[in-house]
C-alpha cells in the first residue's frame, strides 16, 4: 500500500518504511548495489587491520630489546622516510672509535658495548646451498638480543682476537643445509673458506632487524677480515645502564666521536645516534603513511560504489515513475519524494558499510591466523576502531552524495507526465 499522504509531509519513520519497502521489493537490485560499498569497507578495514597489526607486531618486538639500547649509525643522518640503507657502506666507525666507546671512562653511563657488521652471503655444505646473512659480532651480542642456544656454544671473546674460522647458525640454515643431521662440528663454505659450526640457535624468528633462525652468526673479526674485506663497523650498540642515562651517554657518544673525526660543526657528523624512542616513533611513523596509502588506494573502490548507486538509483526512479507520480496525485510534495530517494540510498549505503565492516574483520582475523600459523610470529590481530567508524560514516556520506542527484529528479517529475509514463 502506497498509503494516503498530506501536502505536510510524512513522518519520517513512514519515509524509512516506505523506504525499506521500495528496497525489498527490488532485493537483487539493491544486493548488487550496495556491492561496491561493501567491497570499498571492507579493503580499508582490512588495510587498516593489518598495518595496525604490523605495527604492533614490530614496535613489541623493538621495545622487547629493552628501553635502554642506544645504535651508533655511520654516515649522515637520512631524512624523511629514508631508512639510510646507503649508511651500510659508510667506513666512519673505526676500530678505534670501538676500542675507544668500550672504556668505561669515556662512557660511564654505558652498561655494554657491542659492534656489528652483515652482509649477505651464500653458504654450502656439500651439494647443499643456501643464501644467508652472515652477522659478524662480538660476544655479548647475545645477551642483548636474547638469544638462546638449542646446541653447542656462542661466539666467545677468543674467537673474536684469534679471528677463529667459526660459526653459529639459526634453524633454517640448519634444516636446508644438514636436514636431520647433527651440524655441530661440520663444516660450511662461504667465500671459498671453510667455518666450523661450533653452536645452533634455539628458534627465534624474526627481529626488528634480523630473522635469526635464517642467519650465520661470526666473530666479528673474521667476517670484517676474511669475507666483507673491511676494517669498520657498520652498526654499534650501546646498553645504557637505565633509560635515564640515555641522555647522556648519547651525548658522550657525541662528544667521542666528533674529537675523535675532528669535528667541530655537529652539523658534519659523519655518524648520528637512534635510541629505541627513536626506532618506536620511526617504526610508527612508516607503517601509519603505508596504512594511509593502501587505505587510500583502497578508499577508490568507494567512489566507484558511490557512482554505481547513483546509476542503479536513476534506473529505479525510470522504473518507479507511475509510483511517482500516484504518490504526488495523493498528496506527497516534492520533499516527500526527495526524502524518500534519498533515504534508500543512505539505508543501501549504511548496510554496505556495515557488512564491509564485518567482512574486513573477518578477513583480517583470518588473515593473522593463517600468518601466526604459517611464520608463528606472533601476530596480533587489531580492530580498527577508526577504519569502523570512518567506514559508516564515508558511507553514509557516499549514499547522501552519490544519491541526491537520482531524488531530486524523482522528485521534481510532474505527477500528470508521470502517471502517464508507460
Amino acid at each position: 500500500m502506497l498509503g494516503l499522504v498530506t501536502s505536510n509531509g510524512m513522518k519520517y519513520t513512514d519515509t524509512i518504511k516506505m523506504a525499506t519497502g521500495g528496497l525489498s521489493t527490488h532485493k537483487t537490485r539493491s544486493l548488487l548495489t550496495i556491492l561496491g560499498i561493501v567491497i570499498g569497507i571492507s579493503s580499508i578495514i582490512l588495510v587498516m587491520s593489518l598495518g595496525n597489526s604490523a605495527q604492533g607486531l614490530i614496535v613489541g618486538q623493538v621495545e622487547g630489546l629493552g628501553p635502554n639500547l642506544v645504535y651508533i649509525i655511520p654516515g649522515r643522518q637520512p631524512e624523511g622516510f629514508q631508512q639510510g640503507a646507503g649508511t651500510l657502506l659508510e667506513d666512519s666507525l673505526k676500530e678505534k672509535d670501538f676500542q675507544d666507546l668500550r672504556k668505561k671512562s669515556n662512557i660511564p653511563g654505558a652498561l655494554s658495548v657491542h659492534g656489528m657488521v652483515f652482509t649477505p652471503v651464500a653458504a654450502s655444505y656439500g651439494p647443499d646451498y643456501y643464501n644467508s646473512m652472515i652477522l659478524g659480532v662480538t660476544s655479548g651480542i647475545s645477551d642483548l638480543f636474547k638469544l638462546e642456544m638449542q646446541s653447542g656454544n656462542f661466539i666467545s671473546d677468543e674467537d673474536i682476537l684469534a679471528k677463529n674460522d667459526v660459526v653459529v647458525i639459526g634453524q633454517k640454515v640448519v634444516e636446508k643445509l644438514f636436514g636431520l643431521n647433527n651440524p655441530i662440528g661440520e663444516k660450511i663454505k662461504i667465500k671459498d673458506k671453510n667455518y666450523r659450526v661450533i653452536g645452533v640457535l634455539a628458534p627465534k624468528g624474526q627481529s626488528p632487524f634480523v630473522n635469526f633462525d635464517e642467519s650465520i652468526i661470526a666473530p666479528v673479526s673474521t667476517v670484517q677480515q676474511y669475507i666483507m674485506g673491511i676494517k669498520y663497523y657498520q652498526r654499534v650498540v650501546l646498553e645504557a645502564v637505565s633509560s635515564d642515562e640515555i641522555s647522556n651517554v648519547s651525548e658522550d657518544i657525541k662528544a667521542l666521536l666528533r674529537s675523535n673525526h675532528n669535528i667541530t660543526d655537529p652539523a658534519k657528523d659523519d655518524f648520528f645516534i637512534q635510541t629505541q624512542a627513536d626506532l618506536v616513533k620511526t617504526i610508527g611513523t612508516v607503517t601509519t603513511a603505508l596504512t594511509v596509502l593502501l587505505g587510500s588506494i583502497a578508499g577508490i573502490s568507494l567512489l566507484v560504489g558511490g557512482v554505481g548507486i547513483m546509476n542503479i538509483m536513476f534506473v529505479s526512479v525510470t522504473e518507479r515513475t507511475k509510483e511517482i507520480g500516484l504518490r504526488k496525485a495523493l498528496g506527497a510534495t516534492n520533499k516527500d519524494i526527495l526524502t524518500q530517494f534519498l533515504t534508500e540510498a543512505v539505508i543501501l549505503t549504511v548496510i554496505g558499510g556495515i557488512v564491509g565492516i564485518l567482512l574486513g574483520t573477518t578477513t583480517g582475523y583470518l588473515a593473522t591466523v593463517v600468518v601466526n600459523k604459517i611464520y608463528a610470529l606472533g601476530f596480533p590481530f587489531t580492530f580498527s576502531y577508526t577504519g569502523a567508524i570512518l567506514g559508516v560514516l564515508v558511507s553514509s556520506l557516499i549514499g547522501f552524495t552519490f544519491g541526491i542527484f537520482p531524488a531530486r529528479i524523482a522528485s521534481k517529475k510532474s505527477p500528470i507526465e508521470a502517471l502517464r509514463y508507460e
